[in-house]
């Protein structure tokens, strides 16, 4: 078992390594969400999406969103998202 639960589901490398950090981005949405107690409505002003868009992220539609999108919705709520990189 690695650290990444998308590589040991047998995606490869790359895109075990897109699917944690998208996966990293949702949650912290959610936890956002949920910490604030926001509709998903006023999450959605927020991030500059509509409502819709915030309820596939609630539900874990992972296929559906960028990284590039996941932190600019971040940005918008104020959350800033750092990257550390490892070789």
């Amino acid at each position: 078992m690695t650290d990444n639960v998308f590589s040991d589901l047998g995606f490869d490398s790359a895109e075990a390594s897109s699917l944690k950090l998208r996966s990293q981005l949702m949650l912290a949405i959610k936890k956002y969400v949920k910490s604030n107690h926001l509709t998903q409505a006023q999450a959605a002003e927020i991030m500059g999406v509509d409502q819709p868009r915030i309820n596939k992220i609630l539900s874990g539609h992972i296929e559906l969103f960028t990284i590039d999108k996941l932190v600019t919705m971040l940005e918008r709520a104020k959350i800033h998202v750092t990257l550390k990189l490892a070789a």
